[in-house]
């Protein structure tokens, strides 16, 4: 007999059914494997949980059409996430099994141990980032088999799939960081030496890859001792205590509020690297692919071809067989976007996550979860480390930190003030006032062209932040500032950067056109007022990097945002306009920020508008070498920016917390939102038997920019409804909406749907 969960997409049937197993599939058919089964007379995907001697099920039982692989890609651990996470957001097993695993590339997975165990390793120049696209970068020897999944679903019933795995259990909880162990001046952990002598550095690539000069250092082993830099951690609070909590085995979980101006692609290496020397494996995630670059060439340059990289941007064969490196236990460091916190590491020993507040870490596909969640729950389920870092902090990971399960790694506000820069916002005294009185009112003041000019004197970059890309991405009537609409579609009307680029001013410019239809109108007159007059709204990128060259002749103006996304910056004098978070790194830091348009971050109708602001204002100003300038242009008494002047994201953290709490939004309550048209919300409701002490919201209409729950042509109008309640109720709502999808499955509704539980995205 063969347990087996198909991967099919009615909610009612996320359930686990007996299948035969015949002779010739008997070696073959063992738990983790994927198998192709009949079911309702159309063959099917799944994976096979466990072998039974036999069934409960008293009626025929139908035989196992085929395996697919031999290869166990659905390990215990990844079972036993898929089932919480599932639990957690109201979904099937089945939805997150496709996020976890991906499809199999059947030349890669065969093909993998045979040409490397006859080819040899080409070397490469060391100079070059290693291409680790190239199947022979990645080694795969033979691999141990895959713990059996037998353990983790014997003794469970025909339709229930086990919920723990007693391996799992076994390892214990995660630990406190100690106290007071920062003042040691040298440690031993494990294997990892920390080198607390004064003329101390960090190892460069071929040395601590063990390899001499002019090797491949993609190629080398990871040698028995590797260097961790304790300067660098010990200016923080217990920083030395949680790598030595990390070296002894046990699962230490912080909020690391990373200082500016720090190497923190190098420090998540380190950690990582403290976890690989005791044979533990390590999934360090970013937000994206510039962020992934570079940190997995400070873990290949400690780790050696033990490390590599996960992004849904990779081709079937790359990512595969990365995958597959992860899952035979070759690599043990993932650094990965958000789909890599389902990687299938053993023996998990570390979880981290850099800039956790990124919106791109929520999964756009059902059902829905965040990346941060998923890493918490896996790390609470297997015991392991747990690190959220970033330079600003985010309401969720302050909660987890105010309940105890996680604790603050922070540094001393001595340490703070002097790797910070100098903070400030123009007319934030009655001094500056007296010296500009106009400084609040204009867009880039007098005092930040002087803090410009005399950075640019000294040889030093400028950072120019600005909020939106394009010339002028939004118009409004110059009477009565009503927004300028497209008469067909009602989309927003802009001028667009080449069109804007052969005029010399907006008065003379050619007609604007609509952003969402593309249609040009030619004879624009405002709704509100019949005014013909257009005045800009928002300049975007291309507008400021215009006004800066003249503002500034004879000095290079360089641009980075969207398509045109720039990673470093050579040294010396240049000005770079950045839209947020296209800030390019340079050598050595900026010498002055401008953040400009502060209203724009801080206006939007979004309930983490304030939270995003602050953490794109931090990512900006920490590229800023320390003795340097940041000036942001906003009103210097709103609270964020404050913050942002005294570099206090925990304590912006706890007022966001405090202020959720208050008014009952998330992270104090537990939220879920459905969405769909009225009908479908309505079949949904009915189905549902809803907590008491349940808060319903709505229906209102889908929030601007939100994404329809479905695709192709949709019904006059999507409406939200919002379920709130307390946070121990959560998990009752979440079961409940499970049940009521499944029933409404039950009865063929075609109708889109959308259940969410926590979405980003609220209005």
């Amino acid at each position: 007999m063969a347990r087996v969960l198909p991967l099919l997409s009615p909610a009612h049937l996320d359930r686990d059914f007996d299948y035969l197993v015949p002779p010739e599939l008997d070696e073959l058919a063992q738990p983790g494997v994927r198998v192709r089964v009949r079911f309702a007379g159309r063959l099917v995907d799944g994976y096979l949980l466990a072998r039974l001697a036999h069934s409960d099920h008293d009626g025929k039982l139908v035989k196992l059409e085929r395996v697919v692989s031999a290869e166990r890609v659905l390990t215990p651990d990844i079972l036993t996430l898929a089932t919480a996470v599932a639990t957690r957001y109201a979904g099937t097993r089945a939805d997150v099994l496709r996020l976890a695993i991906p499809p199999r590339h059947a030349r890669t997975e065969s093909g993998g141990t045979k040409k490397v165990a006859n080819s040899p390793v080409p070397q490469r120049d060391s100079s070059a980032h290693p291409d680790l696209d190239d199947p022979d970068a990645t080694p795969r020897p033979d691999s141990e088999p895959v713990t059996s999944m037998s353990d983790a679903v014997s003794g469970s019933s025909a339709r229930t799939p086990a919920l723990s795995n007693p391996e799992l259990a076994a390892s214990g909880t995660a630990a406190d960081v100690p106290a007071g162990a920062d003042a040691v001046s040298a440690s031993v952990v494990g294997s990892v030496v920390f080198d607390t002598s004064a003329d101390s550095q960090v190892v460069p690539e071929a040395s601590a890859a063990g390899v001499p000069d002019g090797a491949d250092a993609g190629n080398a082993r990871p040698t028995s001792t590797s260097v961790v830099d304790p300067a660098a951690w010990g200016r923080y609070v217990h920083g030395v205590a949680f790598l030595a909590a990390l070296g002894e085995g046990k699962g230490p979980r912080a909020a690391w509020q990373t200082l500016p101006g720090e190497d923190w692609p190098r420090r998540l290496a380190e950690l990582a690297a403290v976890v690989v020397e005791r044979g533990r494996s390590a999934i360090l995630m970013v937000p994206d692919q510039r962020d992934l670059d570079r940190v997995l060439v400070e873990c290949v340059r400690l780790l050696g071809d033990s490390a590599v990289g996960l992004a849904a941007g990779l081709g079937p064969a790359a990512r595969y067989r990365r995958w597959l490196a992860v899952l035979r236990g070759s690599a043990r460091v993932v650094v990965g976007t958000r789909s890599a916190v389902f990687a299938p590491a053993g023996d998990l020993g570390l979880i981290a996550i850099w800039d956790d507040g990124d919106d791109t870490y929520a999964e756009l596909r059902a059902p829905y979860p965040h990346a941060r969640e998923v890493a918490m729950l896996r790390a609470h389920e297997t015991g392991a480390a747990f690190v959220a870092a970033g330079f600003a902090r985010t309401a969720e990971i302050q909660a987890v930190v105010d309940s105890g399960w996680a604790h603050d790694l922070v540094a001393d506000r001595a340490v703070v003030r002097t790797a910070a820069p100098r903070i400030s916002a123009p007319g934030d005294s009655d001094i500056a006032m007296e010296r500009d009185p106009v400084a609040r009112a204009v867009r880039i003041p007098a005092v930040a062209f002087a803090a410009a000019r005399a950075a640019l004197k000294e040889g030093a970059p400028v950072l120019v932040q600005v909020p939106r890309r394009g010339y002028i991405p939004s118009l409004a009537c110059a009477k009565c500032r009503t927004p300028a609409r497209c008469r067909h579609c009602n989309g927003p009307l802009a001028l667009p950067e080449g069109r804007a680029q052969r005029t010399p001013s907006l008065a003379e410019a050619h007609s604007p056109s609509c952003r969402w239809c593309g249609i040009t109108d030619a004879a624009f007159r405002c709704a509100a007022c019949g005014s013909r007059a257009l005045r800009a709204v928002v300049i975007g990128a291309a507008r400021t990097a215009e006004e800066l060259g003249r503002a500034f002749p004879g000095v290079p103006i360089r641009g980075s945002s969207g398509g045109a996304m720039l990673d470093v910056v050579e040294p010396g004098p240049q000005v770079v306009v950045s839209t947020v978070g296209a800030e390019p790194v340079a050598p050595g830091g900026y010498g002055v920020a401008l953040l400009l348009d502060g209203w724009a971050l801080l206006g939007r109708a979004d309930l983490r508008a304030a939270e995003d602001a602050l953490r794109r204002w931090m990512s900006a100003a920490a590229l800023v070498r320390a003795h340097g300038q940041v000036i942001v242009m906003a009103e210097p008494s709103i609270p964020t920016v404050q913050a942002l002047v005294r570099w206090d994201p925990v304590g912006h953290a706890r007022a966001e917390v405090a202020a959720r709490a208050e008014v009952g939004f998330p992270p104090a309550v537990r939220m879920a939102a459905i969405d769909g048209a009225s009908d479908a919300v309505a079949e949904l409701l009915s189905f549902a038997t809803l907590p008491e002490g349940v808060d319903i919201l709505g229906p209102v209409p889908l929030p601007e920019g939100a994404r329809k729950p479905f695709s192709g042509d949709s019904p006059a109008e999507v409406e939200r409804i919002l379920l709130r309640v307390q946070r121990g109720s959560g998990a009752a709502l979440a079961r409940i909406l499970a049940a009521a999808q499944a029933v409404r499955s039950t009865h063929r509704s075609d109708a889109p749907l959308r259940v969410q539980i926590d979405p980003v995205d609220i209005g």
